[in-house]
């Protein structure tokens, strides 16, 4: 797995990634995280990546971290 990039937020880490005809997008906050892959076909060049992570894409990602942490404690507290 090849490191193409990091993208800077202030509420989670985005690393950019090169793997097995794959980019991928992986973002992490607290204990989750989340990975979209990207056929290399469907983006002209690495730099392309970036315009893919719109502020409206993390805060999606954000939403569905919520969602998985709800997730997560429910299960801990299910008897």
């Amino acid at each position: 797995m090849r490191v193409v990039g990091q993208i800077n937020h202030p509420q989670c880490t985005i690393n950019l990634f090169y793997w097995n005809n794959k980019y991928l997008i992986k973002l992490e906050a607290g204990p989750f995280e989340q990975t979209f892959k990207i056929s290399e076909w469907d983006i002209a060049h690495e730099d392309d990546l970036r315009q893919v992570v719109t502020e409206e894409f993390v805060q999606a990602a954000l939403a569905r971290f919520e969602s998985m942490a709800v997730s997560l404690q429910r299960a801990l507290n299910a008897p």
